[in-house]
């Protein structure tokens, strides 16, 4: 048991402790260069992330609202799928209002973290 518990010790250790610690890269190093990492800062890359994000969430939203309005056109006065219908395109509706919100508020963070005035 003992042998069994230090032999699972020593192999997690290996993940656990680092082997090499790099405190500076020599961006010239070939090892490096041919990465092909990106240059602007973390914050360009999660902005661009979020707006595509919140893009998608967009253009989701607006496709469902079509979608709702041709089922509440085709419903023909059938009371449930009026109503399937109507809970769909407040669901939409909320899904424009929260991606918008979301588009100003990442805008408005993105603005004070580069200390900017709105």
């Amino acid at each position: 048991m003992k042998n069994k518990i230090l032999s699972i010790t020593i192999s997690l250790s290996y993940f656990f402790l680092p082997t090499k610690i790099l405190a500076q890269w020599d961006l010239e190093d070939p090892d490096i260069a041919n990465l092909n990492l990106p240059e602007s800062p973390i914050l360009g890359i999660i902005s661009n992330i979020v707006f595509w994000l919140l893009g998608m969430l967009e253009v989701i939203s607006l496709i469902a609202f079509v979608i709702a309005g041709i089922f509440y056109l085709t419903a023909a006065g059938d009371e449930t799928q009026a109503g399937k219908a109507k809970k769909a395109m407040t669901y939409s509706i909320l899904g424009v209002i929260v991606g918008l919100s979301g588009f100003v508020i990442f805008q408005a963070a993105a603005y004070l973290l580069n200390g900017q005035m709105f």
